[in-house]
């Protein structure tokens, strides 16, 4: 428990950090002389840049424990961050954040990987992801706003500077205090060297070829997350950065209430992604044909969505995991959410001009409600994380 409580430390400081840039980096690349398509590819190039890190942390995090791969992503990214603070060009930017996105890689599957480890036990392990999906939307609801304040007050030079030693500061907290190997490997004397798996049946390898599937929905989940993320500064304006903040904010607080509604986790994981997956679908569609609704009550509800999609998609990957494969797993899953949130953006910089960018975010979303199993599919059993451990 002591090892969780300062993984939620750092990872709160490290999701303020990241979060507070959301509303000032749209502003701080027009006022570089940027326009939307760059914008969008700026924002996708970080993403993008994610993959080469994924595919790494894949095996290096399994291999080797998840500390230095921690530390090496928070001081990377504080370190790329200073030097952001005296980017001149919009290229500049474009080639930082490409850095920040490979030095980020790391960081989510090293993070998701330790937590599952702390336990054995898959209630346990739903308990610890809960908790990491309410420190993630803590950091969040303030950060924002906060970013958006310390740029008013200290320019972008001064903000991106206040961050960068934030998070180098945090790497260092993590080097001396994330343990150097899994507690749960600890405990149970597992060998450095895993067995080699059984061969599995037919049956097991139509349901692990079909469960491929389910990693298509972070990328429709990331993608539409890009969409906002890119067009809702944009709305605003250059000088609507305070606004865009405490609308982010108030998405923050939508997802604080109900992962607070812990009573939600009796329900099973495929009703509450479903659910959750056609509320941000009419939300987008809320923001893309009814302008007259404010926007904050709109993004409030979205964020009440994430806050039940997101810890049931954590449910979903630990099953398809078991084997000491979480590093993996989590590492296709980040790969996943990476392609998705390149490809959002991108996409609604080239089609601003045609169609509503949370138009398009509304067709990911109902497609990703497609890929669903129907009830009574024998995937059932990869929402169970129960059923699908060995011992089942």
């Amino acid at each position: 428990m002591k090892t969780a409580l300062w993984l939620y430390l750092f990872l709160f400081l490290a999701f303020f950090d990241l979060h507070a840039q959301y509303p000032i980096l749209t502003p701080f690349a027009m006022s570089l002389g940027a326009g939307p398509a760059f914008i969008g590819w700026m924002m996708g190039m970080y993403s993008l840049t994610h993959l080469p890190g994924n595919l790494l942390a894949g095996v290096l995090v399994d291999k080797n424990g998840s500390r230095r791969y921690i530390v090496f992503s928070l001081v990377a990214a504080g370190a790329l961050l200073l030097l952001q603070a005296y980017a001149q060009l919009p290229w500049h930017l474009l080639v930082l954040r490409a850095a920040s996105g490979f030095a980020l890689a790391f960081l989510s599957p090293a993070c998701m990987t330790l937590l599952a480890s702390l336990s054995d036990d898959s209630a346990t392990q739903g308990k610890y992801m809960s908790g990491h999906g309410i420190v993630h939307t803590l950091a969040s609801v303030v950060s924002p706003a906060a970013g958006a304040y310390i740029v008013h007050k200290a320019g972008y030079s001064g903000t991106f500077s206040t961050l960068g030693w934030l998070l180098i500061a945090t790497g260092i907290m993590a080097l001396v205090s994330v343990p150097k190997h899994s507690p749960a490997r600890v405990r149970a004397g597992a060998p450095k060297t895993m067995p080699a798996p059984a061969e599995p049946s037919p049956a097991g390898r139509k349901e692990a070829k079909t469960s491929r599937r389910y990693y298509l929905l972070p990328f429709f989940i990331s993608c539409s997350q890009g969409v906002l993320f890119f067009e809702l500064p944009l709305s605003q304006g250059q000088d609507g950065m305070v606004s865009t903040g405490v609308l982010l904010s108030l998405m923050s607080l939508g997802a604080l209430a109900t992962l607070s509604l812990m009573f939600l986790n009796r329900l099973s994981p495929a009703i509450r992604i479903a659910a959750a997956l056609l509320a941000m679908a009419l939300c987008f569609f809320t923001l893309a044909a009814f302008t007259g609704i404010p926007a904050g009550a709109v993004l409030f509800l979205l964020g009440a969505a994430k806050g039940v999609l997101f810890p049931a998609m954590a449910s979903l990957f630990i099953s398809l995991g078991n084997g000491g494969h979480l590093g993996r797993t989590f590492s296709l899953q980040s790969i996943a959410m990476s392609l998705g949130a390149f490809a959002g953006p991108v996409a609604a910089g080239q089609l601003r001009g045609y169609v509503s960018p949370y138009f398009i975010a509304f067709v990911l979303l109902m497609t990703a409600i497609l890929l669903l199993p129907p009830k009574g599919d024998s995937l059932r059993s990869a929402y169970q994380p129960g059923l699908n451990s060995p011992a089942a």
